[in-house]
């Protein structure tokens, strides 16, 4: 592998880490540099998760402390999340992602305004609580589905979904969040595996960046204060939905 490529890889998987760390999206940056470096789509695809799926671990660790506040929540997610990341897996080993791709700018910018909107919406009575805790439920099938497939703004629909149930802990909800895209990105990176998608060279150098950028992104957004935190998160999604919008029509 090519120096500048190496170093390319290594600082795409650190910054993505990070970014992935607060609110998701990391694939926007790896994805391209793996293209960039001459891999075909579905394989820079099935390389980037793989790349950024050790890291996750470095996020996991550094809101452990959130992981009791929410440990009630995580049985009822848990199983939707490892059929969803089953299903969108398997779709991506049997068909293109040029459909599904053109989605992708909607579905994220939905989840976007949705996020940056449910801190003004009161809160409702018990049963409604209920019933949005159940919508949250059902939303997280198809969000494990597109994890798997492609990946790019899985954090966002996440929080978005989270925040509309009614969670308000920005903090606990990025736990979840951490957790929760963990162990689709595992699902997914073994299924690639077996396949024969990854190649081993470029996924090890997003690794070695991933693994840093995870832990400082996750570390240091916890000082920061709620408030920004959001700001920061919604500011991303809006980035990330210019960015899809501008790669798929313009």
């Amino acid at each position: 592998m090519p120096l500048l490529e190496l170093l390319s890889l290594i600082a795409a998987g650190c910054t993505a880490g990070a970014v992935n760390a607060v609110a998701g999206g990391g694939t926007l940056l790896t994805f391209p540099v793996l293209l960039m470096c001459g891999t075909p789509p579905v394989m820079a695809n099935a390389t980037s998760t793989v790349g950024l799926v050790i890291g996750t671990a470095g996020s996991i660790v550094s809101f452990r402390g959130h992981l009791r506040a929410i440990r009630e929540l995580l049985w009822r997610f848990v199983p939707i999340c490892l059929v969803g990341a089953a299903i969108g897996s398997w779709l991506l080993t049997q068909t293109s992602d040029d459909q599904f791709s053109k989605l992708i700018p909607f579905l994220v910018l939905f989840a976007t305004v949705l996020f940056f909107i449910q801190g003004f919406l009161r809160k409702g009575p018990s049963q409604q609580k209920t019933r949005t805790l159940w919508f949250s439920l059902a939303l997280q099938l198809p969000v494990a589905i597109y994890g798997a497939f492609f990946g790019a703004g899985i954090g966002i629909l996440m929080l978005a979904s989270f925040g509309f149930m009614g969670m308000t802990h920005i903090h606990e909800m990025n736990a979840m969040k951490n957790l929760l895209g963990s162990l689709i990105n595992v699902v997914a990176a073994v299924w690639f595996i077996a396949a024969g998608m990854v190649n081993w060279p470029q996924a090890l150098a997003l690794t070695a960046g991933a693994l840093a950028g995870y832990y400082f992104g996750a570390h240091f957004s916890q000082r920061i204060e709620p408030r920004r935190v959001r700001h920061l998160i919604t500011a991303i999604g809006f980035v990330i939905s210019i960015v899809m919008f501008w790669k798929q029509f313009g």
